[in-house]
């Protein structure tokens, strides 16, 4: 997948500039460890190798999901492009939708915010946790080891392999995370020139979004272990954001939203987080029962 995508920039990038780009293939300790992100740092993993590459001069730029940054700024690099968000939401893959399965189900995630939304969703579900690429997760259900799993669309249609799809979770349902289905270009801060070619890539309205749902994640200082979702569209120059923070058994939600300018984004955002605390939702952060039952 990560190629998958590297190779869409990299032929938007040329089509907008004239300026050919070869990729270069990085393993990162997300890629190859089997342990749950919670378990080995979080989403940092998928991301420090490549920056690494980058402040050394290996490569020039980087791709990333969104949704595996870090909030915090990292010294030296820049994020220089968010090229057009595609689908941001979470998609079933299996036989069967989800009011169809059977009572007591397996589905695999190794997210703690889906297991909290599928439980609130249906509390006799059987959460496994579960790693690994798009494909190999998709054959656990294929093999009968699960009954399905829950998987980014995104993702999914870069893969070529919405075939496996049941069902697309509406955000009124399941809230993606943060920057769910958004890409990330980073280079060194230094680079005026790469900064201002990616800068051809930038889709100003996907950039308004993804700061306003990363900045309620940043100010409730949650991360990849959290059961934290949020969805931000602009519709009409207003900006409406909704996040949510739930038990890790579904037990409980906090779901809220605010509007506002695209251009208050940052502000959206913090503003929606310091209302979630105000009504618990470090409570909520804080209990680690995190393995899905």
């Amino acid at each position: 997948m990560a190629m998958t995508q590297s190779q869409q920039v990299a032929d938007a990038l040329t089509r907008r500039t004239g300026h050919a780009v070869e990729l270069v293939g990085v393993t990162t300790e997300g890629d190859v460890s089997k342990a749950l992100l919670a378990q080995i740092g979080g989403t940092g993993v998928f991301v420090n190798g490549l920056r690494d590459k980058l402040l050394s001069g290996e490569v020039d730029f980087a791709v990333h999901s969104l949704k595996d940054l870090p909030t915090g700024a990292a010294d030296g690099i820049a994020l220089a492009a968010t090229p057009p968000r595609d689908d941001p939401r979470d998609a079933l893959c299996g036989p069967f939708k989800l009011a169809d399965l059977r009572h007591g189900a397996r589905i695999g995630t190794g997210s703690p915010r889906r297991v909290a939304q599928l439980r609130a969703l249906r509390p006799d579900l059987e959460v496994v946790p579960i790693r690994g690429n798009a494909d190999t997760r998709l054959r656990k259900v294929t093999d009968g080891e699960l009954d399905a799993v829950v998987l980014a669309y995104a993702g999914l249609k870069r893969i070529d392999r919405l075939d496996a799809v049941a069902e697309v979770f509406d955000p009124e349902q399941m809230l993606p995370a943060p920057g769910q289905g958004s890409l990330a270009l980073e280079c060194r801060s230094d680079r005026a020139d790469l900064r201002a070619l990616l800068g051809t890539v930038d889709d100003p309205a996907t950039r308004c979004s993804v700061t306003a749902e990363r900045t309620v994640l940043a100010v409730l200082e949650a991360g990849c272990s959290a059961p934290v979702g949020t969805y931000a569209a602009e519709r009409e120059q207003e900006l409406r954001l909704t996040a949510t923070v739930a038990a890790y058994d579904g037990s409980r939600q906090i779901r809220l939203s605010a509007s506002g300018h695209p251009q208050r984004a940052e502000e959206l955002g913090r503003e929606l987080a310091h209302r979630l605390l105000a009504q618990g939702a470090d409570q909520l952060m804080g209990e680690r029962d995190i393995e899905p039952r």
